[in-house]
């Protein structure tokens, strides 16, 4: 019998921004978009070995609640979990 090895191909995910800011009281990540994000979608947090993925059920710019964020876009998302500054958002 011969052995074959398994190569596993790690899955490049899509950066879709980085968190510059966490509100620690209200649970809020603001978001620096490198590319657009709506309400419903799936985001993956992630810092170092932790990582989380969350559906963004709320989104803002400048305290008004919009549909969608695109690419410059400062967002800011409520979270379940804390995301540190510098976390990458990524699709997920």
């Amino acid at each position: 019998m011969k052995k074959v090895a398994k190569t596993v191909a790690k899955k490049k995910e899509k950066v879709l921004g980085t968190v510059t800011h966490w509100y620690d009281k209200i649970s809020v990540a603001v978001i620096k978009l490198k590319s657009g994000l709506k309400k419903g979608d799936m985001v993956k947090i992630k810092r170092g070995e932790e990582e989380f993925e969350e559906k963004v059920n709320s989104l803002q710019i400048d305290h008004v609640d919009v549909k969608s964020g695109k690419k410059g876009d400062e967002i800011a998302i409520k979270l379940s979990r804390q995301a540190k500054e510098g976390s990458l958002v990524c699709k997920a």
